[in-house]
């Protein structure tokens, strides 16, 4: 089961910092993902970040702002958002992956999902 928390309203150019706390014992098995859904779009990638935290990826439009992070010993996978934009708003999901490289990139390749946490930056 994947938990996500640390969503919230914020004023542009704020941060927040998202978890997502993973139940069980094989959390560092997995690549992990942050995803996010604005109303009426599809759910996109995010960011990304390898089993030992080693690798990370982002789409353009976070790169310099966002910060994906984990902690294999607490279970915890973290998305640290900075000077946010209103077109960051969405719900924001975080997902994990048994697949490996630039392939954990790719929403269809994720097998667990969180319920979602809302994030709402007001101009």
């Amino acid at each position: 089961e994947l938990v996500e928390s640390g969503g919230g309203l914020v004023q542009a150019g704020g941060s927040l910092r998202l978890s997502c706390a993973a139940s069980g014992r094989t959390f560092s098995s997995y690549a992990m993902g942050w995803f996010r859904q604005a109303p009426g779009k599809e759910r996109d990638f995010v960011a990304a970040i390898s089993r030992s935290g080693g690798n990370t990826y982002y789409v353009d439009s976070v790169k310099g702002r966002f910060t994906i992070s984990r902690d294999n010993a607490k279970n915890t996978v973290y998305l640290q958002m900075n000077s946010l934009k209103p077109e960051d708003t969405a719900v924001y999901y975080c997902a994990a992956t048994s697949q490996y490289g630039s392939r954990i990139t790719r929403t269809y390749n994720y097998d667990y999902w969180g319920q979602g946490t809302q994030v709402t930056v007001s101009s």
